[in-house]
């Protein structure tokens, strides 16, 4: 890392904690709603095909709950170590922020995670449920709280500076900030998409392990209809989350599309090679109007260009313009493939049920109504949803650069005025630590899935409708 200074190894510190840290909660947020959908099934209909697929996903919940918390304490040291400059001059606003959080959020997760994981057969099954609830209900708020603080940073209003420090004068207005509803909701369907191809991935997998237990079966379906009904509404918000920008901060949208002077009926760049060098895209391939027409519902509407975010002394002031084009479109991307698959596959199953419901024969790859190659298709899908969010987040993130909060401080004003090499030896620790620690996470979820399908993880034997060996929990006390 020769060559690179305390600021720039600062901002790759802090970028890989937090996207080490955000793949878990972006799991937990929605995972909690899912099982708390799985106990309200079970004691509506007493399947216990429910009760299983709660008892499986719970394990999940556990792990990376503990991982998210794990994670977010190093991750919340870095303002101290790495920012000061942040908390001196926002503190005012990030710490009651940060401790709304811990009060509303946290402390209820913590209080009713043991009922939720343990509380199976130990307490009444209301009490159980109504665990699982607040567990979800917390994992909720406490995404709120930090989706208001994100959002505050980039639309921030409802406060003064007084020598160089932020003085809240409107709480409404920190909490309520322009951007926080379209963020807010952007963030919760991804995280129910990540889950979605979460469940399905690892569903899909158990049955080309040779599952056929009718949770598996279920479970698969939950996460497929849940993904192909989602991500029709995450493009509609994520467009307009995208005009919430363009009015806000327009200099990273036009670093999004790649545009660099301002006009009408800017064409939508599928892809380019930006040089922020000379100013220009090099091997340009895009749909004429179509950016404006997105943007500002116009085909010859116009679209700022980056150039009017130099100063005259040449400083520029707009994000860098490669890594947010290229994040944004990685973003796109999965969101189009599981658009694709997700609609693709519940058609074929949809098909494949009245194809096949008076008929007990099945092609060579046909498993359980879903071809095997789409099973073989769903299985690296399942993380696709940490990919979307991670390139969501950096399209975010660097896209707000220079500044750490948007008009009030730079990220260069913030950091910690600390050695280069100090920070890139603890850097290369992280490094080692988190891939260490994600291998396992994964390395866990495949024996967990392994485990499950071979029916070896202490449930009883039961049979579905095809005469196949199926397996049944013990349900808790109702």
């Amino acid at each position: 890392m020769e060559g690179l200074d305390t600021l720039i190894l600062s901002r790759i510190q802090f970028a890989a904690n937090i996207s080490f840290h955000i793949l878990f909660p972006t799991i937990t947020i929605a995972l909690g709603w899912v099982l708390f959908f799985f106990r309200v099934r079970f004691a509506q209909t007493n399947d216990e095909k429910w009760m299983n697929a709660y008892r499986f996903w719970v394990k999940i919940f556990a792990l990376s709950f503990a991982m998210g918390v794990v994670s977010g304490i190093t991750m919340s040291f870095q303002f101290g170590t790495n920012w000061p400059g942040f908390m001196e001059a926002v503190g005012n606003i990030a710490g009651p922020l940060l401790a709304y959080e811990v009060m509303t959020a946290f402390f209820l997760e913590a209080v009713f995670i043991g009922i939720m994981l343990f509380g199976f057969s130990r307490v009444p099954g209301w009490l159980h449920m109504l665990a699982t609830f607040l567990v979800a209900f917390g994992t909720t708020m406490s995404a709120f709280w930090i989706i208001v603080l994100n959002s505050w940073m980039h639309t921030p209003q409802g406060f003064e500076m007084i020598d160089g420090v932020a003085y809240a004068t409107s709480w409404w207005e920190i909490i309520f900030n322009p951007s926080m509803p379209y963020r807010f909701i952007h963030m919760m369907l991804a995280s129910f998409l990540t889950v979605a191809f979460l469940i399905a991935g690892v569903s899909a997998l158990r049955r080309l392990m040779g599952d056929r237990t009718r949770e598996g079966k279920t479970m698969l379906k939950v996460g497929l209809v849940m993904g192909a009904m989602l991500i029709p509404v995450q493009i509609f918000m994520g467009d307009l989350h995208g005009l919430n920008t363009k009015e806000y901060q327009p200099a990273k949208v036009a670093a999004m599309e790649g545009i660099w002077e301002t006009q009408r009926g800017a064409p939508l760049l599928l892809f380019a090679l930006p040089d922020e060098e000379a100013r220009t895209n090099h091997a340009e391939v895009g749909i004429p109007g179509l950016a404006s027409l997105i943007l500002t519902h116009s085909w010859d509407g116009e679209v700022t260009g980056l150039n009017e975010y130099v100063a005259e002394d040449g400083t520029v002031m707009h994000p860098p313009v490669a890594p947010v084009f290229w994040s944004f479109r990685v973003m796109v991307g999965t969101g189009m493939a599981m658009l694709a698959l997700s609609w693709l596959a519940v058609f074929v199953m949809w098909r494949r049920r009245h194809m096949h419901e008076a008929s007990d024969t099945r092609h060579w790859l046909a498993v359980e109504g879903l071809p095997k190659l789409f099973l073989i298709a769903l299985v690296p899908m399942a993380f696709s949803g940490w990919v979307a969010t991670l390139a969501g987040w950096y399209t975010t993130e660097i896209g707000r650069q220079p500044w750490l909060v948007n008009g009030v401080v730079t990220t260069a004003e913030a950091v910690a005025q600390v050695p280069a090499g100090m920070v890139a030896g603890t850097l290369i620790g992280y490094l080692v630590a988190y891939g260490a620690l994600l291998f396992a996470y994964i390395s866990v979820i495949v024996y967990l899935t392994r485990k499950a399908a071979r029916g070896d993880d202490g449930r009883a034997i039961d049979m579905d409708h095809s005469g196949k060996a199926q397996v049944a929990a013990l349900s808790p006390a109702e």
